[in-house]
This record gives structure tokens, sequence and C-alpha cells, in this order.
């Protein structure tokens, strides 16, 4: 008997059902009562990694500690369980097949005919159980991306299918989440989606043990038996998932249905211990009942797909929850603040967050932004491309550098007060060669982003990033008051810059994610301190 437990979570129907909030759910019921539990995403696609890939396509690229580059669903694992995930938490059709091809070259097969089965199958078998094989977790929670019967799939299915044979009884489940849609003109909802796609999945040699069902209603106690008898799974099995008004109600909606109670079951598991969700109803309460509220702008390229900057929103809510404020969202895109239009986008906000980015698209916008916040002493947080744009619109506007740029944006500017990383400069490859995971910072005294981290004098924080504060222009830079107030002592690069309190009551850029790090339990202290920023600006 295998000593770490196995779900699989696939999904049927259609895909953006929201697989990533249900294993993240199921994953903190889980750890309330006690078990140690993580997740990890599989994905169909063939980029080695997101790390590419537009945002637009593919919502934001998602850091880990050791430098993973990976799906936005491991965002939401770390914010609902507080445990950090890693490299093994994020396995790609490119990164299976990338170390096939290689053992292959190295002629690990001993000759033997390459194929999907068994080769494939098994590196895929091999990944899912490196976590379990840790000794750190009591049960592996693995999301399949994508949807039962596409091609991309297949391999995975079939890996499921092995070693659920392989571990044996009450070792192995599968949940299979599928949307049960409402027929306005037929006033009911229909079943017959989640049938064909359970067939789907039963073709595949696997049987779901349970159905989460997706609904905007209802779902009756006669269409559960209807699904259970034709599905093939027990009643209470039937899981019901109507749509939160908050991704953080899904828990308890979760544990209404008895999700954690069947899964606890089919594993064999004890189910004494009931889960502790103190934390988590505590922070619920603030979110759901706050005493003020707030308006920020988020000044970015990406602003069409909400999806591009969802831990900034997420933490958004998190240090809401801290302040007791809702915070409202602004998106701006920075293309269109240009000139006229900016005073009037800008009018009215408590607080502007410049984001982060590539490219020299939007960049205008975004330093007339900072600019605005500055002169209009509006708290301003400005994070990796956005703290760049402030040492950019410092340069120009108060050092009088009118041509300083960065080297990102224009290779030939004279006054390059944001250059390319040394160690850049012979980078040929794009995938996975950015400066990423974590990094130290040492916090200079008496300095603004020091409080805000609670008198700490070293930290560390995640960063994905090519381009870096030039330190040539560091002296004068400073000396024009704009503080380099948080530097790696390794390397010297300056991580942080801010405004001294008698210039701005808040005006901090940081080179690195902080958005990576917020969590309901532990919010992030930068976001936590910017809404209590915009909070003070608003009272004023």
């Amino acid at each position: 008997m295998a000593n770490t437990k196995y779900i699989f979570v696939t999904g049927g129907v259609t895909s953006s059902l929201g697989k990533g909030i249900i294993a993240a759910s199921l994953a903190k019921l889980l750890q309330a009562r006690g078990y140690r539990t993580t997740i990890q995403k599989l994905d169909p696609y063939i980029n080695v990694d997101p790390g590419t890939l537009n945002p637009y396509e593919h919502g934001e690229c998602y850091v880990t500690d050791d430098g993973a580059e990976t799906d936005l669903d491991l965002g939401h694992y770390e914010r609902f369980l507080n445990v950090r995930t890693s490299q093994a938490n994020n396995v790609t059709t490119g990164r299976i097949y990338q170390s096939v091809i290689e053992k292959e070259r190295r002629g690990e097969f001993l000759g033997k005919t390459v194929q999907v089965v068994p080769h494939i199958t098994n590196e895929i078998k091999e990944r899912i159980q490196i976590l379990g094989k840790s000794g750190d977790y009591d049960i592996v929670i693995t999301e399949i991306g994508g949807t039962v019967g596409d091609i991309e799939s297949l391999p995975y299915i079939e890996a499921v299918r092995q070693l659920l044979w392989e571990l044996g009884d009450n070792n192995g489940i599968v949940i299979h989440l599928t949307l049960v849609p409402y027929l306005s003109a037929a006033g009911e909802l229909k079943t017959k989606p989640t049938q064909h796609s359970v067939k789907t999945l039963m073709e595949s040699g696997i049987k779901a043990d349970i159905l989460v069902c997706r609904t905007e209603h209802q779902i009756s106690d006669e269409i559960k038996h209807k699904l259970a008898l034709f599905c093939n799974v027990k009643r209470e099995a039937v899981i019901q998932s109507i749509d939160a008004s908050t991704i953080y109600d899904v828990p308890l909606l979760m544990q209404q249905e008895g999700l954690d109670t069947v899964v606890l079951e089919r594993l064999a598991l004890s189910d004494t211990e009931k889960p502790d969700l103190t934390t988590w109803n505590q922070f619920l309460e603030r979110h759901k009942n706050p005493k003020n509220q707030v308006t920020i702008g988020l000044i970015g390229k990406y602003v069409e797909l909400q999806d591009s900057y969802k831990s900034i929103l997420e933490a958004f809510i998190h240090a809401g929850a801290e302040n007791e404020v809702k915070v409202e969202v602004k998106s701006i895109h920075s293309e269109h603040i240009l000139g006229k239009n900016m005073a009037e986008e800008l009018k009215g906000l408590d607080g502007i967050l410049v984001a982060p980015g590539f490219g020299e698209r939007g960049i205008e916008g975004k330093i007339e932004a900072v600019q605005y916040a500055r002169e209009n002493k509006i708290p301003f947080l400005g994070i990796c491309l956005g703290m760049q744009m402030a040492v950019i619109e410092f340069s120009r506007n108060v050092l009088g550098l009118a041509d300083a740029n960065s080297k990102e944006m224009d290779e030939k500017t004279p006054n390059p007060v944001i250059n390319l990383m040394e160690e850049q400069k012979t980078v040929v490859n794009k995938g996975g060669t950015m400066r990423l995971g974590t990094w130290a910072c040492h916090l200079e005294d008496n300095s603004l982003v020091k409080n805000v981290y609670s008198g700490k004098a070293d930290i560390s924080e995640r960063h994905r990033h090519r381009y870096e504060f030039n330190n040539k222009y560091k002296d004068q830079i400073t000396a024009a008051g704009l503080q380099a107030s948080g530097i790696n002592k390794d390397t010297g690069l300056v991580e942080i810059v801010e405004l001294p309190k008698d210039i701005h009551p808040w005006f901090i850029g940081v080179q690195y994610h902080p958005e990576y790090k917020s969590t309901v339990a532990n919010p992030h202290p930068l976001f936590v301190g910017f809404v209590k920023a915009a909070l003070e600006h608003k009272k004023q």
C-alpha cells in the first residue's frame, strides 16, 4: 500500500470550469483536517513552460521560489494553502517530451523504439509521484489541464489509468468536474453533457469516483440521483458547485456538499478531525463586510484580460480584508491615457499601481501615470516594469535627463537609466533565462519600505526580469531625491526605490513581484501598506 494518497481532477464539457479552484478548495479542507496536502498541475500544451506566452494567450505567468515559470493555477494553490510550490508542481507536455528525448539521446532506452506508451506515460507517472515520494505530503492532488477527449490530454489520461491500477484500491481516486447547463428555453438543467463527458472518460479506462457539477442553478435531488445512476457513481458523490460571489467561498460550499468527507471515505482515511477554518472564516468576514472603500488605478498593457494580472487582483483582496477595506480596482490601459485623456482617467483615484509587463507598447502612458501620481501625491506602487518606469520618469522630469529611457524600449538611448542585466547580455534563448525565483534584498534604515516590512532588515522576494536599475546613474538619481532603499548585497542591484515622506506620502517601486507571495493567511505587507496609504489619502 502506498503511503501517499493521490487525487486526480479532470474536466469535461468545457474549459474554464474552475478545476484549479476546486482542487485548491479541496486541498484547503484536507489541510484544515491536518493532512499535509499539495497540488500539482499537468498542462497539455507543448510549450516547456508559459514563460514565453503572451499574457493575452494564457493569463499571467506565475513564478515560484525556485524560479519555475508556471501556470497561474499555482497562484491559487499557494493563496489557498499558504504552502510554497516548486518546479515539481507544474509539468507540461513540452517538459515531458524534452526529458524523454534527452534520455533517448543518452541511450537510456537500450535501443528500444520510443513510444507514447510506455515511455511518455512512464515519464508522466514519474512526475506525478515526485511530490508523493518526497515524504512531505499525505495527499497529492493532480489537476489535469484541458478537457477529457482532447487529443493533447490523452497521454495524461492513460498515465492516470495506469497509475490508479498500480496504486491499488483506496490509494487513488478521480474527481471529474463537469458542467450542468441551464437551458432557459426549456427552463431546466440538462444532464446529457455530463453523461457524455463521463462516458468519454470511461472509454479511456477511467471511472470517475466523484462528480463535481458546475451550475448556475441549484441541482435538485432528482437530478443528482439521475447523474449518479447514469454516471455510475454513488449518490453522495455527486457534488454541486454553484456559482459563488467570490472564489474564497468555494471551500465552504464544498464542505457543505461533503466533498472532503466523500474523498476521505474513498481514500480510507480518518474523518474524525473536523476542519479548522477559523482563520479562513475571519478573512471572509472582513472581506465581505468592509468598513471603507478605496479605488486603485491599475495601469497596465494587458487589462483586457483580467487573468493577466491575477495575482495582483487577489493580493488586493487579501490586503483589503486586512484593512477592512473594499478595494475597487479600476483597470486602465496605458495606451489610452496619453496627453489630455490622462487627467480624466486618473482623476479620483486613491492609489495608482503601475503594473509589470514587457516591450515598448504603452510605455509612455505608464510614465505619465507615474508623473501624475508623484506630482499629485497619490499613493504609488510600481512593480517590476512599473518600478523601472518610476526611475525613468524621475530621471526625465526631476533629474533633467529628458532622453532617459530603458534599453528595452530604446537600444540607442543616450541615458539608459534602465539597462540589460550583465549576465543577460550573452543570453540567446528566451525561455526560462530571465532572472527568476527568490532573491535577497537588504532594506535601508529609516526607509518607508523597512517600516512597511515591520522593521525587517532583510527580505527575499520573487523576480522575473532581464533589465535592471543602471548603477552608473545611482549617485545622480539618489542625490536628486529618489532613494535606493532596497539593495541586493551580492550583486549591488537596486531592488527598491522610494520618495522620502517629506516629498511624497507613499511612493514605492520594487523590481520584484510582491503579488506572488500574498496569501489569505499572509497578505503581502507592500499591498497592505499601499491600501492603508490609499485609505489615508481618501480621508484627507
